[in-house]
């Protein structure tokens, strides 16, 4: 099994793993990456071997700054104000790629685009001080839900890898918002910890949702999945499902649910958003063979949290090739 350490003396450890190859799952403030430099192509094969990945889906590259991504990537004026606006923080920008930053094609998975992410914490000084950047999705086995806490981490790849960063549950709970940005203006690729509402404030212009084909991360139609099956939005629960909960008002029937988990008792979007995989991970484990999701508003976090449990819930036959 990997090693554990906790984040406040696993640097130096991490740095060497990372500077020989080899993956490392670390803390981010959206959920654990598995991390491996970006730069070696057969560092990061190795996480698509960890996670059993498939090769055409990319990888956010995570950088310790804009001079280091600047290095990797094209900005236009508007991507440097995002930039300014969320990093460090939950934003990745789609952008296009300059030749020869060293970045590996693995990462961009063919495009003539990269995805970047200036992480908060542990991570940004893994980058800083490794000098490179990271290749970094979501620390579990891909499809399956995403973990915000060492210990999940190691219980789905433990055997896998040769060390867990322990930084705590992380704060934000979701995956990055992905923007694509062009000269047309920007695209919505996935939702995620920053909301539209925050990002079109910032931008001065509404972000379109028509993205073509997979151009970044968590594009898959089934993604982030328990091995129960799921039914969202529900307004009755069957006798032995178990019940994802949201808000202080219960759905009828909720008393014959095998467990009930709320996201939030308040209806709080943020603490919902950190609560989500955990919880989901919680009920799965139950045992039960459908886990049945009350309603959850689709305003600001709302987007992205529906996001992620219409791809838990989607029809596991729909993996283009995930599995």
């Amino acid at each position: 099994m990997a090693e554990i350490l906790r984040q406040d003396r696993a640097l130096e450890e991490a740095c060497r793993l990372l500077a020989a190859g080899e993956p490392v799952a670390i803390p981010t403030e959206t959920v654990y990456g598995l991390a491996a430099d970006a730069t070696n192509g057969e560092a990061v094969a190795r996480i698509f071997e960890a996670k059993g990945r498939p090769r055409f889906n990319p990888l956010i590259a995570h950088v310790a700054d804009r001079e280091m991504a600047e290095r990797i990537a094209a900005f236009s004026p508007l991507a440097a104000r995002l930039a300014e606006a969320f990093w460090p923080g939950p934003l990745t920008l789609v952008l296009p790629h300059r030749e020869g930053s060293g970045v590996h094609a693995l990462v961009t998975a063919g495009l003539d685009t990269v995805a970047l992410r200036c992480p908060r914490g542990f991570a940004r000084d893994v980058i800083a001080r490794l000098g490179r950047p990271l290749a970094a999705p979501s620390a579990n086995i891909s499809g399956r839900v995403s973990a915000t806490t060492a210990e999940a981490v190691n219980t789905a790849l433990g055997d896998r890898i040769p060390l867990v960063v322990d930084g705590g549950p992380t704060p934000v709970g979701l995956e990055s918002t992905i923007l694509k940005v062009t000269d047309e203006g920007l695209i919505m690729l996935r939702p995620g910890g920053i909301a539209a509402e925050e990002i079109e404030r910032v931008a001065g212009t509404l972000l379109s949702r028509d993205a073509k084909g997979i151009e970044a991360p968590g594009m898959l139609a089934s993604h982030y999945a328990p091995h129960a099956r799921m039914r969202l939005n529900v307004a009755e629960v069957i006798p032995g499902e178990a019940l994802l909960a949201f808000g202080p008002a219960r759905a009828k029937g909720a008393e014959a649910a095998a467990q009930v988990l709320n996201l939030s008792s308040s209806g709080d979007l943020r603490e919902a958003a950190a609560n989500l995989f955990s919880h989901l991970s919680a009920l799965d484990a139950a045992g039960a063979a459908t886990i049945a999701v009350e309603p959850v508003p689709m305003a600001g976090l709302g987007e992205a949290i529906n996001d992620r449990l219409v791809r838990a819930a989607a029809p596991r036959d729909r993996q283009d090739g995930e599995r």
